[in-house]
């Protein structure tokens, strides 16, 4: 190993200030799982045991929450994208080249694909809002519907940004 001047030694080692901050994504993460089951354990309830004097869930409420549990679901894929990619691109190495489980795509994990990966990512979770606000649309004013689909218009194009930019600047130079 090359030893560093004290200053660029220093430098490199403040990578390490983001620690906390994955371990409280880890914790968000934990609160996600919390959720996951107590929206489980509301759609177990309302179909097999509704409360006395209501009905059986409806198929759009049954919808509803099961998306609200892919969402879920999709948001805790994302936490642990951040969670270990991030740690592995700008921390340390976490060596899990022979390890069973790595995730495929850690082995080529850098900034630029995990910023393609993040947006495509938040693509996906913002389908599932603006289906379920579609599903639901009688609850929402024409505003809203119209916001929300333009936001997620925008979050289209963005990828769409990114990606363009990451193609342009991993291709080889001509010259």
């Amino acid at each position: 190993m090359r030893y560093l001047k004290p200053l660029p030694q220093f430098i490199f080692a403040t990578r390490w200030l983001q620690l906390p901050l994955y371990l409280g994504l880890i914790v968000a993460q934990a609160v996600y799982v919390f959720h996951f089951w107590v929206e489980l354990g509301h759609l177990l309830t309302g179909v097999f045991a509704p409360a006395e004097g209501t009905k059986s869930l409806t198929e759009t409420a049954i919808m509803l929450i099961v998306l609200g549990l892919i969402d879920v679901v999709m948001i805790s894929n994302l936490l642990i994208m951040v969670i270990v990619g991030g740690y592995e691109t700008f921390v340390s190495r976490m060596n899990l080249e022979n390890h069973p489980d790595q995730p495929e795509w850690l082995s080529h994990v850098n900034a630029s694909v995990l910023k393609v990966k993040l947006a495509t990512a938040i693509i996906g979770i913002s389908s599932i809002h603006l289906l379920k606000t579609f599903i639901n649309a009688q609850e929402y004013s024409e505003k809203t519907l119209i916001a929300q689909t333009m936001i997620h218009v925008v979050f289209l194009f963005s990828a769409i940004a990114i990606a363009y930019c990451d193609k342009l600047m991993s291709k080889p130079s001509n010259h």
